[in-house]
């Protein structure tokens, strides 16, 4: 009977292009874990340790630094280093007072970028989805794989459910409290999170409905006045008018 499952290994050459590792180096490299994120849009913990902070030489040492409970990633501590990193994650070195969140950048994908001290205390989260569930309570279902339940007090009339998909949440990290709601709407201030305008960033000055053949289209303008469109599966939410976390050139 042949194997079942996919493959617990990964060569560096099929790995994601932005992680920063030598392809002919060496044959082998870390491969995530099933997580949070997909194994093409996440950065493993001992990558980051290795080759983009340089705190580690070595797979090994790597290994010990995360044993001795020195990393924390969205406020918990992370000992395993296949663990995934993606999208808005934010990664704590208490020992250093360093705190690096991951998020798209310009020509080079997933980057990490210096936070800053406030920052550490929170994650923006955006919404994919909601349903109501058992007893007319709602679910709400994040980009990152976390599902917040919001208790709804009357079923027949939910004003609790003030959440819409497509926005981004402020959640406390590690208790997950939602401390606000940032919609995409005009005036908002947006990431773009795929295709050629990846790491882009700016207002959303205007919104077009979608129809049946077509998704809805956002046009941002950048800090330099120039304009561009995205589809809103693109989009990310990070600030009402101005940003609420440190971005490249903002």
């Amino acid at each position: 009977m042949g194997r079942k499952g996919g493959s617990r290994h990964l060569k560096r050459m099929p790995a994601p292009k932005f992680w920063p590792i030598r392809t002919k180096e060496f044959q082998w490299t870390f491969k995530p874990r099933p997580g949070p994120h997909p194994t093409d849009l996440c950065i493993p913990l001992g990558v980051i340790l290795r080759d983009y902070l340089r705190l580690a030489r070595t797979t090994r040492e790597a290994r010990l630094l995360l044993s001795q409970g020195k990393v924390k990633v969205d406020g918990r501590f992370r000992r395993d280093e296949k663990y995934p990193v993606g999208l808005m994650d934010m990664i704590e070195i208490p020992s250093a007072k360093a705190a690096f969140r991951v998020i798209p950048v310009e020509g080079k994908g997933l980057a990490l970028v210096e936070a800053t001290r406030e920052e550490t205390g929170f994650k923006l989260c955006k919404i994919e989805d909601k349903r109501t569930i058992a007893h007319g309570h709602l679910q709400i279902n994040l980009h990152d794989g976390r599902n917040l339940l919001v208790k709804v007090q009357n079923p027949s009339n939910p004003t609790e459910d003030v959440y819409s998909t497509g926005a981004s949440l402020q959640i406390e990290i590690p208790s997950q409290k939602i401390l606000k709601q940032m919609k995409m709407a005009e005036g908002a201030y947006a990431i773009v999170t795929g295709g050629r305008n990846l790491g882009r960033h700016g207002k959303i000055s205007n919104i077009e409905p979608g129809s049946a053949t077509r998704p809805p289209i956002v046009e941002i303008k950048d800090g330099k006045g120039e304009t561009f469109r995205t589809v809103t599966d693109y989009i990310f939410v990070v600030g009402e008018g101005s940003p609420t976390i440190k971005l490249p050139g903002a």
